[in-house]
């Protein structure tokens, strides 16, 4: 398992290399000029020059690129264009928004996905099959533009039962008197519509593919044998299907926990989430370098490191893997 634990991690560092020499390259075809966004109209020709000289762009493209992987290497990602802060410290007070709310949906979703997906499985063919399946079909398929925008119109708007956008009240957490559970209700409260937004979205697809997994399982001869000892079908179900149909859906949730670290940039948009996925779309539009090739960076990291974990969980999960 070391082995193939080392074999793996030098996997994602050959990758995590061409992820960086692409994302270097596609930045700077892109149509636009960063540094003309900043350009105070009342600014000097002098002035000017010294600031592209500070975002060293005046330097040959290699040149740049060796700087590139030397900071990415340390950890330097440099300082946003937009802000004027270092990207880290953009990235770092974002990304605890985005982890809240997508890890929330995702382990939200994945439990009551599997639980249903369960039941899907062992009444197949009935009428509760039937309804939780078209459910799962009509839900997973929905345009997530559409449904949050939909509820954000019926909930937020029509019927003023929760804020239309942001995170926060202002007047809650600029109150001196405010306690802490006051101010997590008050998340909480902001949270509602788009956790509900991503619960409907995704909680499908894990029954589905629990759904299909238990199926399988169903068909094992020690499911037979376990009916012949005289156990409960509910032991059967708990303790003997689902267990060994659990090896797909981990896969499932581990990568979704995984991409839920992009901030899915349509929910924070719509819901104007302050998350990393709604900083990406910013600092992509607005040119903005370091800020959008650092949290692609963020992104494939996590992805690509989800993907060796799942692989060695799978070993423990079940026995019969071995690498």
């Amino acid at each position: 398992m070391r082995k193939y634990v080392l074999k793996r991690l030098a996997q994602v560092m050959v990758i995590l290399f061409c992820i960086l020499t692409i994302l270097f390259v596609l930045f700077r075809l892109a149509p636009g000029d960063p540094v003309s966004r900043m350009v105070d109209p009342e600014m000097t020709p002098e002035e000017t020059q010294h600031l592209i000289e500070q975002l060293g762009l005046d330097q040959p493209i290699w040149k740049q690129y060796l700087i590139y992987l030397k900071n990415c290497s340390t950890g330097e990602f440099g300082y946003s264009i937009h802000y004027g802060e270092p990207v880290a410290r953009v990235i770092w007070d974002k990304l605890p928004n985005t982890i809240l709310l997508f890890t929330t949906a995702v382990l939200l979703s994945a439990m009551v996905g599997i639980s249903w997906g369960k039941i899907a499985a062992w009444r197949k063919g009935k009428g509760t099959d039937l309804a939780l399946t078209i459910a799962a079909l009509v839900t997973h398929t929905l345009f997530l533009p559409w449904l949050a925008l939909l509820l954000v119109w019926i909930f937020a708007y029509q019927l003023d039962w929760f804020p239309i956008t942001g995170m926060v009240s202002d007047d809650v957490w600029l109150d001196p008197t405010a306690g802490f559970f006051t101010k997590a209700g008050d998340v909480l409260y902001h949270m509602i519509l788009p956790l509900t937004t991503l619960f409907l979205i995704h909680f499908g697809s894990y029954l589905l593919v629990m759904r299909s997994s238990m199926l399988d399982t169903l068909k094992e001869d020690y499911i037979l044998l376990a009916r012949a000892k005289g156990l409960t079908e509910r032991a059967i179900r708990n303790k003997h299907a689902a267990p060994n149909a659990w090896l797909p859906v981990v896969t499932s949730v581990g990568l979704s926990l995984a991409f839920s670290i992009n901030g899915g940039a349509l929910t924070e948009t719509v819901f104007s989430w302050p998350g990393i996925g709604r900083e990406l779309v910013f600092a992509v539009s607005h040119n903005d370098y370091p800020l959008a090739q650092a949290s692609f960076l963020l992104i494939s990291t996590v992805v690509l490191l989800s993907n060796v974990v799942v692989d060695v969980l799978y070993a423990y999960l079940d026995p019969r893997i071995r690498y």
